[in-house]
């Protein structure tokens, strides 16, 4: 059987929830609270396995240390989310702090039930909306870091750049830039190094998407 503790600051919520979870046999409501300073103190009392926690109304004076103050008990189940806020949600710091399952507000009542069996199995379950978000929070990471970048480049590695996208050879771009081949050999060893690449094909495109160059 799994034990699972309802967490939501409206009584609605509280009370669809709970209605919703009894319907499968292979789980039971042990308790439904409002009152987060009270949280950790009824994870002790009531032992859930799985914390469901609608976390509207909670959001902005939210605070993942919260879960901490007594860490034994947090992560001695296991938590998942409802939220119709996934942009406002810190995702990687809910993840952080072992929160095992995000679901949307829009996700329906077997979506639920299925997600609180997963992660009473120790399952992570993440929405395919949740998913979205954590791409498009990578891809934000990973073109702030690629953006940085455009600082550490000289101007010089930014002609030598252009000069690899034309398609010279490090003997031509020597002769065009009066510098030796060695020289040549350092800038591009060194804008492999600032860019994150390993060819000049990729040197090339990266520079391109960075707006570093133009073809």
């Amino acid at each position: 059987m799994i034990r699972v503790l309802v967490v939501a600051a409206s009584p609605l919520v509280r009370a669809g929830l709970s209605a919703l979870l009894v319907t499968d046999s292979k789980i039971m409501v042990v308790g439904s609270v409002a009152d987060l300073n009270a949280l950790t103190k009824e994870i002790g009392q009531l032992q859930p396995d799985v914390v469901l926690l609608d976390l509207n109304g909670y959001l902005q004076n939210w605070n993942w240390e919260k879960l901490l103050s007594n860490p034994e008990q947090a992560y001695s189940c296991a938590w998942l989310l409802i939220t119709d806020e996934l942009d406002s949600l810190n995702l990687a710091e809910a993840l952080r702090f072992g929160i095992r399952g995000i679901l949307p507000q829009t996700s329906s009542e077997s979506e639920i039930v299925a997600a609180v069996e997963s992660v009473a199995l120790g399952l992570v379950v993440l929405h395919p909306d949740v998913l979205e978000s954590l791409l498009s929070l990578k891809d934000s990471i990973r073109d702030t870091s690629l953006s940085n970048s455009i600082q550490t480049l000289t101007p010089r590695e930014i002609e030598v750049l252009e000069m690899l996208a034309s398609g010279l050879a490090n003997k031509a771009i020597a002769k065009r830039l009066q510098i030796s081949e060695h020289t040549v050999k350092f800038h591009i060893s060194s804008i492999f190094h600032k860019l994150g690449v390993s060819t000049r094909t990729q040197a090339v495109s990266v520079g391109v998407r960075l707006g570093l160059i133009m073809l």
